[in-house]
């Protein structure tokens, strides 16, 4: 695992970190599950939300968890999965609140692409997952890089918008200056939430304050995958 495989960009920014010794640890850790099992997202894919989304145009951050741990699912992209594959449930709830939020049509995938090469970084804080196993790679060094990554935009960048969903992306609020940054937060979209994200307004919220502040509004709009209708 080297910055080469980040988009320029990022790696300027985060060369220090990758020098770290819990990333030295992570690498090792990565090799052996690599060598012993199947590791979801593909390596080439791991870093796949930096290389689409470069820090200068990252300005909405959508905070996740983990990668999805089935097969074919994760493509390095939170909340996000590959063409062909059933829209999760947490994303269809997304997309939910979306068509309610905005003028949106459901589209026939999960693939968030068009979002993140807009500028919207989707993070997960664990950035690889075993196969089948939820969480089995949380506390393992990722989430020291990914907190770097979310301080690193608070302090480098102005009038970013951080959407945290769930209790667990709450907790990343304290690394975020709120007076350079808009911090929207809200219940996970997972159905086992009961239905408590639905009417957080969060992406027409999102675009009010992009454009009070002279940004270029997301087009949230996702084009259908007409190869899989």
């Amino acid at each position: 695992m080297t910055t080469n495989l980040l988009h320029n960009s990022w790696a300027k920014m985060l060369e220090m970190e990758f020098d770290k010794s819990y990333m030295n640890t992570l690498d090792a850790f990565l090799e052996k599950e690599r060598a012993a099992n199947t590791i979801y997202p593909k390596e080439t894919e791991v870093f796949n939300a930096f290389n689409l989304t470069p820090f200068e145009n990252t300005k909405v951050i959508i905070l996740g968890q983990d990668p999805y741990h089935g097969p074919n699912q994760a493509h390095g992209l939170s909340f996000s999965v590959n063409y062909g594959v059933k829209t999760p449930p947490s994303l269809a709830n997304m997309y939910k609140e979306l068509k309610t939020d905005i003028s949106f049509s459901v589209p026939n995938h999960g693939n968030l692409t068009t979002w993140a090469t807009q500028g919207v970084l989707l993070l997960n804080a664990t950035l690889t997952v075993r196969a089948g196993e939820p969480g089995s790679h949380q506390k393992k060094g990722w989430e020291n890089f990914t907190d770097a990554v979310i301080k690193l935009i608070s302090d480098k960048k102005e009038h970013c918008v951080f959407l945290l969903w769930g209790n667990f992306a709450k907790s990343k609020a304290h690394l975020i200056d709120l007076e350079k940054h808009l911090v929207l937060t809200a219940a996970h979209p997972s159905p086992l939430a009961g239905g408590a994200f639905f009417g957080s307004k969060h992406f027409s919220k999102t675009n009010e304050y992009l454009i009070t502040n002279g940004i270029e509004p997301i087009k949230w709009a996702l084009p259908g995958n007409t190869l899989f209708d």
